[in-house]
């Protein structure tokens, strides 16, 4: 008995104490910081538009960038919290993102409303939805390295919301960056592609994810 309550000590005192995971609020604080970072330094590479101080001025571009700055934050946030297999009781945070998504939505439409006459197209296409996709391949790497040291049960959700908050990085970059007011051309190329980037997340949730 005396040798396995020796057997007991030996291995409480060689045992490495275990470092507390960190609050969601945290995580995503890290990450909204490194993105913040990126995405300076990234447009002090590239440039800002030449007209962003006009553009400004304009209400419904404004919004745009407003919104999607929100819903940036808000997709980190509900990453860190899904990361966690309870939540860490936060599951209003969770879904916070489909509030602010319909908000954007609604920003975009009178966005589009308002574009009376619209404004021309652009020469280009979908090489705006390659350009955010590549910018945002940094942001979602370093989110889901992160997110593998935790235990989420629910990674199809974690996978997809992570993916869609780095392209959001990736498209306010692009809508600093760009010199673009067709509002149509936006639509189709800068979100839309964000339903087929949340499905993808969704796979990579359950391959990258899953413990």
């Amino acid at each position: 008995m005396e040798s396995i309550d020796n057997l007991i000590d030996s291995l409480a005192m060689d045992a490495a104490p275990l470092k507390p995971a960190p609050h969601p609020l945290q995580l995503s604080l890290g990450w909204t910081a490194a993105a913040a970072l990126y995405l300076v330094v990234s447009l002090w590479l590239s440039g800002l538009r030449p007209d962003l101080a006009q553009k400004l001025q304009e209400t419904w571009f404004f919004a745009e960038l407003a919104a999607l700055a929100l819903l940036f934050v808000a997709t980190s946030l509900s990453a860190a919290v899904l990361a966690f297999p309870d939540l860490h009781q936060m599951r209003r945070t969770a879904i916070a993102p489909v509030g602010l998504f319909a908000l954007f939505a609604a920003i975009l439409f009178f966005a589009w409303r308002a574009d009376v006459p619209p404004a021309p197209l652009p020469v280009h296409s979908f090489e705006c939805t390659i350009s955010i996709t590549l910018f945002s391949l940094l942001p979602a790497a370093w989110t889901f390295f992160s997110m593998r040291k935790f235990a989420s049960t629910h990674y199809h959700w974690a996978g997809s919301i992570a993916l869609l908050s780095a392209f959001s990085v990736g498209a306010l970059w692009l809508r600093l960056h760009e010199v673009n007011d067709s509002i149509v051309h936006v639509l189709l190329w800068h979100y839309l592609p964000m339903l087929g980037i949340g499905l993808i997340g969704w796979w990579l949730g359950r391959k990258l994810l899953k413990w």
